[in-house]
């Protein structure tokens, strides 16, 4: 835990996606352990410090060095905060976390800060190294990964976390492209990709589904996605809200049957010997909710923003 006095903290300017709904979602309790999984820029831990009171704790967890060295400098001063370097996959091995959780908070997907800064890799609109790594301090970067992948190999990524219809046929030009000139720049990456699957569709870059592939891939987001979402569960305490902002139906999907899964009895079979009685250990609270009209217009990035909340079976 941070040594220091509480620094009030003021409800950013530019707030983070769904912010007000994500602040509902988990209702706060002033005295209560929070953890937030994906840090960011703080906007949403703002907020939850806003409501914490004195004896409140708010733990931070960010892949991202860049992330945890912001809130190091602009959180750290306050008591409350406790911060962690690494994924929330690993919060169930963090001793700060193990105390149990009145809520956890994950708003997936790529920062606007590291989509922002072209040395990061992750946008295909401004070149840059073909990095992709939420953590630069660890794994395998995306130039990396081309560089020796198989054909294959890449097809299956781009198939798999992308759902590229392409994938076969890009995979194909980027192995014989690869044996001319390694890609280890973004620019060079989208061009090639462009060239193959051409401009079918005039409302998205067609290299996106390709990138959102490979950074998923490369920084294992939906293994960590199933990983801390069980974390989560465990270490819920009853009456605890686990609140899950996704931005694409891969994320949006897994989170869904994760929440059925535990709050819903399973389709009985009459072939099959009678199952034991199911106990749900949580309630969706509200199923999908999107961001308002206003919200859009300011931010388009909310336009597919997806809010879930969940929470801990059992009485508080």
């Amino acid at each position: 835990m941070a040594n220091g006095t509480s620094v009030p903290m003021q409800t950013p300017r530019h707030l983070p996606v769904m912010w007000k709904e994500v602040m509902d979602g988990l209702h706060v309790k002033p005295d209560g352990r929070y953890l937030d999984g994906t840090f960011g820029r703080g906007g949403h831990a703002r907020g939850l410090l806003e409501a914490l009171g004195p004896d409140g704790h708010l733990l931070l967890m960010d892949k991202d060095p860049e992330a945890i060295a912001h809130a190091r400098e602009h959180f750290a001063g306050d008591a409350r905060v406790a911060l962690y370097h690494g994924s929330f996959a690993e919060m169930a091995g963090w001793p700060e976390a193990q105390c149990g959780l009145d809520g956890v908070l994950f708003d997936l997907g790529v920062s606007s800060p590291q989509l922002d800064v072209a040395e990061r890799g992750f946008s295909f609109r401004q070149d840059g190294p073909l990095d992709m790594r939420m953590d630069t301090t660890r794994g395998q970067s995306a130039a990396d990964w081309l560089a020796q992948a198989s054909e294959k190999d890449i097809a299956e990524v781009l198939w798999l976390y992308g759902e590229e219809k392409a994938s076969r046929k890009i995979a194909r030009v980027l192995v014989a492209k690869r044996a001319e000139t390694p890609f280890t720049r973004t620019a060079q990456l989208a061009e090639c990709i462009a060239g193959v699957v051409g401009r079918f569709d005039a409302k998205i870059h067609p290299a996106t589904r390709s990138f959102q592939a490979i950074r998923i891939f490369i920084n294992r987001e939906l293994d960590d996605l199933q990983t801390g979402l069980q974390a989560a569960h465990d270490l819920l305490k009853p009456g605890g809200r686990l609140a899950v902002i996704s931005f694409h139906s891969l994320e949006d999907r897994i989170v869904k049957q994760f929440i059925a899964r535990h709050a819903k009895a399973p389709a009985g079979n009459r072939r099959m010997p009678e199952a034991p009685a199911f106990r749900a250990s949580l309630k969706d609270v509200g199923g999908a909710a999107k961001a308002e009209a206003a919200e859009v217009a300011a931010n388009p990035r909310a336009r597919s923003a997806v809010l879930r909340v969940a929470e801990k079976a059992g009485a508080p």
